[in-house]
């Protein structure tokens, strides 16, 4: 079985990409700030990281900050991996980085081309929104004693151990180049998943809708971020929610 290194792996995906492709046999590295015996900050480019990418084939890069630092990670890791003789770097990006000018995603369109020009075989699969990071926005708008949503948009949730399983799959396979998207079953009103949320965590807000302005804010009305012919995700945001909560599956659709 292949030697793979996943960069990221005590993260969300990243902690479930280590577990599908450990349960498929292969001898897989954990690479993050703090895990041994691979602790390396990839923007730092410190000691280990040549160590940690020694008789590997294939990385599976997960790690990422939406605080910043992933296009420096992205130049140390590729310039370790061409040192390493890596034959396959497989990298997680995010529907729309090419559509919506969000400062985080231009970092992971950035970081798309840099693997795509690294001379490395390489694999890039874009997802949508994780449930978790919906919930987290939630969560944090529904502190306030009446939740505040962005007028008009819309989101496609998905779960994230089906993208980890779709990662594990394309790390085990040959360098694939752009893969297709892959969005989460259904395209929902931001309204429709506050509803949902608040009815699993039995919370009562009132809502208002804040119109907002700028060209991030009117590519994400757009849908920019959305991926309607790639609807692939099976797991729906009250499934996810049931499961964490232990809130009601019958959420209203929007």
């Amino acid at each position: 079985m292949t030697d793979i290194l996943v960069t990221g792996g005590t993260g969300t995906l990243g902690r479930l990409v280590t577990e599908r492709l450990r349960t498929d046999g292969h001898e897989v590295r954990v690479l993050s700030r703090h895990s041994p015996p691979y602790a390396v900050d990839l923007r730092e480019n410190g000691g280990g990281l040549d160590a940690a990418l020694g008789g590997v084939e294939t990385v599976v890069h997960c790690a990422t900050s939406p605080r910043g630092g992933d296009e420096r990670a992205a130049s140390n890791l590729v310039a370790a991996a061409r040192r390493a003789g890596v034959a396959h770097l497989v990298y997680i990006s995010i529907v729309g980085v090419d559509r919506v000018p969000y400062g985080y995603y231009r970092s992971k369109l950035a970081v798309e081309r840099m693997v795509e020009e690294s001379g490395l075989g390489w694999t890039v699969l874009r997802a949508t929104q994780f449930h978790d990071l919906v919930a987290q926005v939630l969560q944090a708008l529904a502190k306030a004693p009446v939740l505040p949503l962005p007028a008009g948009i819309r989101d496609q949730p998905v779960e994230v151990a089906e993208v980890a399983d779709r990662l594990a799959a394309l790390a085990a396979g040959a360098p694939a180049g752009r893969v297709a998207d892959m969005g989460g079953p259904e395209v929902r009103t931001f309204e429709s998943l506050a509803h949902a949320y608040l009815r699993a965590t039995g919370r009562r807000r009132a809502m208002v809708k804040v119109p907002l302005a700028g060209k991030t804010y009117r590519a994400f009305r757009e849908g920019g971020h959305l991926a309607p012919g790639r609807a692939v995700g099976t797991g729906t945001f009250e499934e996810y929610l049931a499961a964490r909560f232990g809130g009601g599956e019958d959420g209203r659709r929007g």
